[in-house]
């Protein structure tokens, strides 16, 4: 038999075929995997491909056959189980910080994990069109370049920008590139911050990742080891509401019974619980207190309260009576009439 200039890539075309054409459900038989093969001008005989099939058992490869009136042959266990690859799907489609464009690259690239047909059971599931994604097209240009700069222990250089009300990027500080040492990069509210000291201001410091541009690695060493030597970045980050600062406080909250499963999903597990009546129970935690803290308290309307400071209790009234005075007026007349 005449043999192509593809024949020597032979196995692995049959690995290919296997990956992205069979699974649990779907199995070819010998006849079809000779026909597969055939499509890249490879040219087979039936006990080659037995031969085959064994090699790549040998090699790891979970191939398996049917019991059925056709032997068919299969790949039962792949790298990504199919509820996995659906996680992954669902990271992609949820993420914020993720451009439209890259979202769609992504999902395929997940799909080629499975097979065809597991491939259009994940596909029914893309729904990226309408949700809010960064415009920040370099985003992974800039994950990339603060990986370097932490993993090489350097500080990293960039500009900062925020929108105008013309949906315009508007640099900070008036172009003038922010110098940072960076040291993890962390997920809250569906967007990607860097945690990072800033020498100049003497704190630890978190920048928006896809409000960052012009990122480069500098050859300074990193400075400030000694604020992350027993930071824990999971517990900064949940101290912070949507990732605003402010004066961090130990807060009392009192909470009706129904919200310890949002107080739970917000706090923790581990958080101390303590009945203050049938109705009622207690908590003490360490937050920044900042407007969208005090604006979290006040969502839950009568069913949440601060406690103690004194000061924090203060703030809630101030910020109270701000949105009060809001719509103080212009509601009363429209009642009136």
């Amino acid at each position: 038999m005449p043999k192509s200039s593809n024949q020597k890539l032979k196995l692995l075309y049959l690995m290919k075929i296997l990956q992205e054409k069979t699974d649990g459900e779907h199995a070819l038989s010998v006849a079809e995997l000779i026909t597969e093969l055939g499509r890249y001008d490879i040219k087979a005989e039936r006990k080659s491909i037995y031969d085959d099939l064994e090699a790549l058992r040998f090699f790891g490869l979970d191939v398996e056959s049917t019991r059925a009136k056709t032997t068919g042959y299969y790949l039962a266990s792949k790298t990504f189980e199919l509820p996995e690859l659906k996680l992954l799907v669902d990271s992609v489609q949820s993420s914020k910080f993720i451009t439209h464009k890259k979202s769609t690259d992504l999902i395929k690239k997940i799909e080629s994990l499975c097979s065809v047909y597991e491939g259009q059971s994940l596909q029914r599931q893309v729904y990226v069109t309408n949700r809010i994604k960064t415009m920040n097209e370099s985003i992974y240009y800039n994950v990339d370049n603060i990986h370097t700069g932490i993993g090489d222990n350097r500080k990293i250089s960039f500009k900062y920008f925020e929108y105008s009300v013309t949906k315009e990027k508007v640099l900070k500080r008036n172009g003038d590139r922010y110098i940072v040492s960076p040291y993890a990069l962390t997920w809250d509210d569906e967007n990607y911050y860097l945690i990072g000291y800033d020498a100049d201001a003497e704190m630890v410091k978190h920048y928006r990742v896809d409000k960052m541009t012009e990122i480069s690695v500098t050859e300074e060493k990193r400075d400030g080891q000694q604020h992350f030597q027993n930071l824990d970045i999971a517990v900064y980050s949940k101290k912070l509401f949507s990732m605003f600062s402010g004066e961090e406080e130990t807060v009392r909250l009192e909470f009706v019974n129904r919200l310890i499963g949002v107080v739970i999903d917000r706090f923790g597990k581990d958080i101390i619980v303590v009945k203050s009546d049938d109705a009622h129970f207690d908590i003490s935690v360490n937050v920044a207190v900042s407007q969208q803290f005090l604006a979290w308290i006040s969502s839950f309307g009568n069913e949440a309260k601060i406690l103690s400071p004194d000061n924090v209790v203060k703030k809630m009234r101030q910020q109270l009576r701000l949105a009060a005075e809001q719509y103080s007026g212009g509601t009363q007349d429209q009642e009136q009439n």
